[in-house]
């Protein structure tokens, strides 16, 4: 296990606890001459960002743990979301995020502590909608609809659920629970 994922040390719930997991593509960013990794929000992904916050708390989710890519536009959208939550969860920022595949994903998610019931995942697309795609073995509500044939838009997410420990998730084991976009018609 990671210890950059671990929280070390604590003791797990048991393995039936239901777990969600939040997957927050970045906040639209500007194109700049320079590396892919540095680039930075753009002003819509400056506004967008906090509007993610917002409805996660509206939402109620609470996230025990944030992992966050290394791109500075997945660290700002994180910076001005984060503001919004009630809590401020522990944060890891994690490279192996960055352009990550889907399989990438799970296996680092594979890794979190059990003492996390709820994590929250800052990552890049086609990743992070893929892995939405590929964890959902089912969907709640009309989530199918809004989510079905569309791209995941920057600063969108969806909020998965499962049961068991981190290291059972795989594809289709999940229920999408949730789905928002900003800008949203």
């Amino acid at each position: 296990m990671s210890a950059a994922v671990s929280s070390g040390g604590m003791s797990a719930p048991a393995p039936a606890t239901t777990r969600k997991l939040v997957l927050l593509r970045h906040a639209k960013a500007d194109w700049p001459e320079g590396s892919d990794h540095e680039r930075p929000l753009a002003e819509r992904g400056r506004k967008d960002a906090p509007a993610a916050g917002r409805r996660l708390a509206d939402l109620g989710i609470a996230a025990d743990l944030a992992l966050c890519s290394t791109a500075l536009r997945t660290r700002e959208t994180w910076k001005l979301a984060v503001p919004e939550l009630p809590e401020r969860p522990r944060t890891v920022y994690e490279e192996r995020i960055y352009e990550a595949a889907p399989g990438a994903l799970i296996e680092l998610l594979n890794e979190v502590d059990d003492e996390a019931a709820t994590v929250l995942l800052i990552g890049h697309n086609p990743g992070v909608q893929a892995l939405t795609e590929i964890l959902a073995g089912s969907v709640a509500g009309e989530r199918a609809a809004r989510l079905s044939g569309r791209d995941f838009p920057t600063a969108a997410f969806s909020v998965l659920e499962f049961t068991g420990p981190w290291k059972s998730l795989e594809p289709g084991v999940a229920t999408l629970t949730d789905y928002w976009a900003p800008h949203e018609v």
